[in-house]
């Protein structure tokens, strides 16, 4: 009897692998971690890969987006000003300044990005608060920079390189060299980007 019903159970795996090719199952398991890596998804990064982790990246809640490179937010647990790390937008709430071409629109991309998904943020080693007390770092949303956007998009410069080396400042550099080339938004009037600003105001 027990000798049948192995036999019986022989017979039927290998009908159901003959109804299911192998290259069927390799897909399935392939499938099969491709979910995994969703679940285990962090940022970007793999969380079964330690040496992919992003590296002091938290989550945070955005409170209010106030200009084109600033924005409000929970961090653990406390409201912050988070200035965005080494990127400078044209000014429009600055009660010493005029309103500069493509603050507008830098302050409306920024807040269609920071809206887009989870936002997280990272901090550079050493100086973590500007001179205002506001919170100088990375952010992202669903792991992408929101400063590279901006950069790439033509709504920011990169600026305020104070205390060198940034892990990322080669990578910003490339990025603003993209969109200089191609001349969109801040790039697209000459001489209204210099080293201490933006020259210019919206008549």
């Amino acid at each position: 009897m027990h000798k049948k019903l192995m036999g019986v159970g022989l017979l039927a795996a290998s009908t159901v692998f003959a109804f299911y090719p192998i290259e069927r199952l390799d897909e399935v398991n392939q499938a099969k971690v491709g979910i995994q890596k969703d679940v285990d998804q962090n940022n970007g990064s793999l969380v079964g890969d330690e040496s992919k982790l992003p590296i002091h990246r938290m989550p945070i809640t955005l409170v209010e987006t106030i200009d084109g490179d600033t924005i409000k937010a929970k961090v653990k647990g406390s409201i912050e000003t988070i200035r965005y790390l080494l990127v400078d937008t044209p000014e429009s709430k600055n009660p010493r300044m005029c309103v500069q071409p493509y603050a507008k629109e830098a302050f409306q991309r920024n807040y269609e990005l920071v809206r887009e998904g989870g936002l997280t943020l990272e901090l550079e080693q050493g100086e973590t608060r500007d001179s205002y007390g506001r919170l100088l770092a990375y952010v992202y949303v669903d792991g992408k920079s929101v400063q590279e956007t901006l950069l790439t998009e033509g709504y920011a410069r990169v600026a305020y390189i104070m205390n060198p080396p940034y892990k990322y400042l080669p990578q910003y550099t490339t990025d603003e060299s993209l969109a200089k080339r191609r001349g969109v938004n801040i790039w697209s009037r000459t001489g209204f980007v210099t080293n201490w600003g933006f020259k210019g105001c919206v008549p």
